[in-house]
C-alpha cells in the first residue's frame, strides 16, 4: 500500500465502483499488432461478464498505453482484472514483457466524472496526431454498456 493514500471504504460505495483504469507498455515501446490486442480485449471482456461478473465497459488502445472503464462486484479485485487482461494482450500480440508494472486506477464517483474522462480519453488519438476525428480510431470499442458511474 502506498503510504498516505487513502483506504477505500466498502461503506461509502453501496453499489460496485467503476474504475478508469490507464496501463502503459514497459518504456512506452509500440504494440505492433493493435488489432490483435483489440481482439483480446473484446475476448478478455466478454469472458469476464459471462464467467465473473466483471464489465469491462469504453476501451481506447494507444500504441504505448491501454485505456478502460471497469466495474465488478463486491468481491472484485481489479489487479487481479488488470494482470490478467495485460497477460492475455502480451499473449495475443506474441510479445513477453510488454507491459510495466502496476497501473493507474481512479474510481469514478459521478456520471458527470464518467462523461469527463471518456471525452479526454476518446480525444487521446487526435491529440496524438494519430487521426484526423475520433471516429476514425479503430482501436476503441465498448465491450458492456456501463451508462453511469
Amino acid at each position: 500500500m502506498i503510504k498516505d493514500r487513502p483506504r477505500r471504504l466498502d461503506l461509502i460505495y453501496f453499489r460496485s465502483p467503476l474504475f478508469f483504469v490507464t496501463f502503459c507498455t514497459r518504456n512506452r515501446i509500440k504494440i505492433l499488432l493493435l488489432p490483435l490486442a483489440q481482439g483480446a480485449i473484446e475476448n478478455y471482456g466478454r469472458l469476464g461478464i459471462l464467467n465473473f461478473d466483471v464489465a469491462i465497459g469504453r476501451y481506447v488502445i494507444m500504441p504505448d498505453h491501454v485505456h478502460l472503464f471497469v466495474r465488478g462486484d463486491h468481491g472484485f479485485v481489479l489487479s487481479k482484472c488488470v494482470s490478467g487482461l495485460k497477460r492475455a494482450i502480451s499473449v495475443a500480440v506474441m510479445k513477453q514483457r510488454l507491459w510495466q508494472p502496476g497501473f493507474f486506477d481512479h474510481i469514478l464517483r459521478s456520471n458527470e466524472s464518467y462523461a469527463e474522462k471518456w471525452n479526454y480519453v476518446q480525444e487521446n488519438p487526435v491529440r496524438a496526431g494519430l487521426v484526423d476525428y475520433i471516429t476514425n480510431w479503430p482501436y476503441q470499442g465498448e465491450i458492456v454498456v456501463i451508462d453511469r458511474a
